[in-house]
């Protein structure tokens, strides 16, 4: 394991920034439960579909940030919690730092708020370690490709409020967050993960 106890990491970025694929490699290669918000419960690939699929129409942006917190209550309860207790590391695809970053900058609701509804939807549980992976726009465009889902459809304007959005939360709380280079080669990437992580949370034992 990493250190002397299970680690909750999470790994964020705009879409298209490779933050799945390394978010995967580091669950293979620490044995951890590799999960995604929204999605990872019952409750949240029904809600994923309505978040990002359009099945119910236009969402208003309060009705957004809202379900993304439903989504992120369950799947602490039912996944995160548990498999935290049993001894296992937990490796998330988004967390609370993604409902700042879009629903709090792409939306412009307010972001005290937006994260507030989030810690308390999951009790104030808080990853040990945040893995922002940057790339720039173009990138992530290319990356991306098509068709894309109703979020990443909103536009240029909002995608780069979301980037900034992000480099804020890793200058509000840099203990916790740290930015990694996500352009490149995935095994370049990889490797630059693996060194922030043992630098940050310790060499595994």
């Amino acid at each position: 394991m990493i250190g002397d106890r299970p680690r909750f990491i999470v790994f964020e970025g705009t879409d298209g920034s490779g933050k799945s694929t390394q978010a995967g490699l580091l669950a293979e290669r620490i044995g951890a439960l590799l999960t995604r918000q929204p999605g990872g419960t019952a409750l949240g690939v029904a809600l994923r579909r309505i978040l990002l699929d359009g099945e119910t129409g236009e969402l208003a942006d309060r009705a957004e940030a809202l379900l993304m917190a439903a989504d992120r209550a369950q799947h602490a309860a039912e996944l995160i919690h548990p498999t935290l207790r049993s001894g296992r590391h937990v490796v998330c695809d988004r967390y609370i730092g993604s409902s700042v970053a879009y629903q709090g900058h792409g939306r412009q609701l307010e972001i005290d708020r937006v994260r507030d509804i989030s810690r308390w939807a999951v009790e104030d549980l808080l990853p040990d370690l945040v893995v922002l992976l940057d790339v720039d726009d173009d990138t992530a465009a290319a990356r991306m490709g098509a068709p894309r889902d109703r979020i990443e459809a909103a536009g240029d304007h909002f995608r780069l409020r979301v980037r900034d959005g992000f480099h804020a939360e890793a200058a509000h709380d840099p203990n916790r967050w740290v930015v990694v280079n996500g352009a490149g080669a995935v095994d370049d990437v990889e490797a630059r993960v693996w060194t922030a992580v043992r630098e940050r949370l310790g060499t595994p034992t």
